[in-house]
């Protein structure tokens, strides 16, 4: 059997690292964005996570002709609208450091009773001449009193998961992939791929 191409859309190495340590056994060559010449980024105009999914990944689909995969994905913090949301990665400047947009939200939740959370991931996948497929999934968990751990990227430091008394980034790679989004997202993903080939 052939090998079958996919692109992450993606230049996160943490995300493609995750995605090709589960396609790749799926009978899956794994690409990333660096491997496309004359790659034209899209603009990220969804209002959902799902929608910015479809866009990031129906782009190299529509440029390359091949399968793609992305995701898209963020937090909602309740006592802030639950905001960031789908600006997650570009609120406050996409170059911006993430341990000052941790500084910030722990900033504006001082003293603040309802510290709720909610991590979102949505994963599309498109083909040639076919719909989109979009898996989504959420994990809960408060904003901590501080940021605590080394690992993880992002929010990690300051989501912290009640059940497991860490913060994203307190947790190993194997709890972290086992409650998170991303890790619930991908497992529907891995499902509906061994269903459907």
């Amino acid at each position: 059997m052939s090998k079958k191409v996919i692109v992450v859309a993606s230049g996160n190495e943490g995300k493609i690292r995750e995605f090709r340590q589960m396609l790749e056994p799926e009978g899956y060559t794994v690409k990333c964005l660096k491997d496309l010449q004359g790659y034209q980024e899209p603009e990220e105009t969804g209002t959902t996570f799902e929608e910015n999914a479809v866009i990031k990944a129906q782009a190299v689909t529509d440029q390359f002709g091949i399968e793609a995969i992305a995701d898209d994905s963020g937090i909602q913090i309740r006592a802030m609208n639950d905001e960031p949301g789908v600006h997650s990665a570009r609120w406050l400047g996409h170059d911006t450091p993430y341990t000052y947009k941790n500084q910030v939200v722990l900033e504006n939740l001082k003293g603040a009773s309802d510290r709720r959370c909610r991590y979102v991931c949505a994963i599309a996948l498109t083909r040639p001449g076919q719909e989109p497929v979009v898996f989504a999934d959420t994990v809960d968990g408060e904003i901590a009193e501080a940021p605590k751990g080394e690992n993880g990227f992002g929010y990690d430091p300051i989501f912290y998961y009640p059940p497991l008394k860490k913060t994203m980034a307190e947790m190993t790679k194997e709890e972290k992939n086992s409650i998170s989004h991303r890790g619930k997202a991908l497992r529907k993903l891995e499902n509906w791929l061994h269903e459907a080939h």
